[in-house]
């Protein structure tokens, strides 16, 4: 939601500025036009009335004349997937981050946010979309909770979801994660996918294959964001999916994936961030981050604008974005090179919204959209965190670094006193997840290997896709003291070592985000990281690590508040072998 706010204008305006009887609000002068549509790259002249694109050519005149001297002007780049919750800021605050970066527009599942206040979290993220220089469209999370599996703060039904359909900026259903509800003919799924009609269907399948991926693209669903092998892309693809090749934080694939793309199925690809950090997104990018890349590792470079823009668009029937032509909307990139890849101005609608790297529009003025507190655990008495010995061999979940799968371990676990207890020599910690909505007291027990914590803890109110606290940690004391210090904060993260609290994150909204600017945050959760260093923690991102090992549909193992889950049977486990 949220074309920015500028003046629509009638086509037959447009027509007499396209003819040159009426002068234009703007024109772009000597212009590298990046066109995705005949693969060209030309220098002409754009000229812009309104939000609309009038004209290419010479000859236009303009109120506002900007000469870019030989400067490439490509569309305005489109993310086709992402979670804007994962940037743990607002929308105004995320579209000030993105916007000068080349995004004009995203395509956002508030799968998160919805997994913790249903309706009011997904009504709360489309009214703070309004009124910034960002187009946010979105897709209805078919997802809540993803499974049974664990306990959700919602549960959204077909009929729930049902009134978003019917809404201008929502282009269909969210990524549909629980396939083995389309595979058994779950009712509520089925429904789900009937009351989308011809609107889009994303899917969520991670290693999918044979009948069984016959089978969930015939029940209707038409694109892929979890492909991590070519192998696996290039089946799906085959099958008549679109593939979203994902640059995120947590899970990078784009490299790996680049070998698919050829000038015979790239029209079929497109590019998507799906969770992306505050410290990546300023320091590495967000969509022109992954063209930029795609072009370092030999994708052509028209092929990767084409990815980030037109493809995207024409997925989700977005018949006015994504290239620069009569008729378009005028939201564009200027940028130096395909080399160095710098964004020098960005136009939304027409209008001037950032430069250098520089928003230089003014904040939306809009009215407060409070939410409801939504951490309620049960009081903790402290002894809740032990876990009985009951077996001498366990099964561990293992960390993939820089994945978010997760390896299926059988180890034999260290106890003390009848006690399973964390083992810091061969980096296996204790992992518990603590249902967080409706102060159940349900807590899973459970083992992670990797992720290097020698003491302390470290507890998070991020915990996809219920979102439920999880905290990893060595000694019962501080894992108690960490998640009692999220508790009081009202969701957020909490880094402990020996009984005191070393470092923090206020995250209010929902437990996921805050209404600080997203500088802010990326410095608070640099500082997180670095105290989990000091604790031992190598992992990249062991924020984003930790925060999807409650996850039960990505394989293999993972654990939530109802206990382990060994994804691939779809099923609960015990710990004990």
């Amino acid at each position: 939601m949220g074309l920015f706010d500028q003046k629509k204008v009638l086509v037959n305006d447009i027509i007499d500025a396209a003819l040159g009887r009426n002068a234009c609000d703007l024109v772009l002068q000597n212009a590298r036009v990046v066109n995705v549509f005949s693969s060209e790259i030309f220098e002409t002249d754009v000229a812009v009335l309104g939000d609309t694109i009038v004209g290419l050519g010479p000859g236009y005149v303009g109120k506002d004349k900007i000469d870019l001297k030989g400067l490439y002007l490509a569309p305005g780049f489109i993310d086709g997937h992402v979670h804007i919750e994962s940037s743990m800021v607002e929308v105004p605050q995320f579209a000030r981050a993105v916007v000068p970066l080349g995004t004009t527009s995203v395509v956002a599942d508030p799968h998160e946010i919805a997994n913790v206040l249903g309706y009011e979290g997904i009504r709360y993220m489309m009214d703070s979309s309004k009124y910034n220089p960002l187009n946010v469209f979105f897709m209805m999370s078919s997802c809540v909770p993803s499974s049974p599996l664990e306990t959700a703060g919602s549960e959204l039904r077909a009929f729930d979801i049902f009134p978003f359909l019917r809404e201008k900026w929502v282009l269909g259903l969210g990524e549909m994660m629980n396939y083995p509800g389309v595979l058994n003919n779950d009712k509520d799924v089925l429904d789900k996918l009937k009351i989308s009609g011809e609107k889009r269907v994303d899917g969520h399948a991670p290693g999918l294959s044979g009948n069984d991926l016959n089978a969930y693209i015939a029940a209707g669903v038409e694109s892929d964001h979890e492909c991590t092998t070519v192998e696996e892309a290039r089946e799906k693809l085959r099958l008549g999916m679109f593939i979203m090749i994902r640059e995120g934080s947590g899970t990078k694939n784009l490299v790996d994936l680049l070998p698919l793309v050829n000038k015979n199925n790239e029209r079929r690809c497109f590019f998507c961030t799906d969770d992306r950090h505050p410290n990546d997104i300023l320091e590495e990018g967000h969509i022109n981050y992954i063209i930029k890349t795609a072009i370092k590792h030999g994708l052509d470079p028209v092929t990767a604008i084409r990815m980030g823009t037109i493809n995207t668009a024409e997925y989700f029937g977005l018949r006015k974005l994504g290239a620069i032509a009569p008729g378009r909307t005028a939201d564009m990139v200027v940028f130096d090179s395909f080399n160095k890849f710098n964004i020098k101005q960005v136009y939304k609608s027409g209008v001037l919204v950032a430069e250098n790297g520089k928003a230089v529009y003014e904040p939306p003025v809009r009215p407060e959209f409070p939410v409801r507190s939504s951490v309620n655990i049960k009081w903790l008495e402290g002894d809740e965190f032990t876990i009985p010995a009951n077996g001498e061999r366990c099964r561990v979940i293992g960390i993939l670094p820089r994945q978010i799968t997760t390896e299926y371990l059988e180890l034999d676990c260290k106890q003390e006193n009848g006690k399973i207890v964390s083992d810091t020599k061969r980096d296996i910690l204790r992992l518990f997840v603590i249902e967080r909505h409706r102060a159940s007291g349900k807590i899973g027990k459970g083992l992670i290997k990797g992720f290097g914590l020698k003491s302390g803890a470290i507890a998070s109110s991020i915990g996809h896709d219920s979102h439920n606290i999880i905290v990893a940690g060595v000694e019962d004391s501080d894992i108690f003291k960490a998640v009692t210090t999220v508790n009081k904060m009202g969701g957020g993260i909490a880094v402990v070592n020996d009984g005191k609290v070393i470092d923090s994150l206020q995250l209010p909204i929902a437990g996921l985000m805050s209404n600080k600017p997203l500088e802010e945050i990326s410095l608070k959760t640099k500082s997180l990281i670095k105290s989990t260093r000091q604790l031992g923690v190598k992992l990249e991102d062991p924020l984003m690590t930790l925060s999807f090992m409650a996850l039960p549909v990505i394989p293999k193992l993972k654990l939530t508040d109802q206990g382990l889950v060994d994804v691939e049977r779809f099923k609960h486990v015990e710990l004990f072998v």
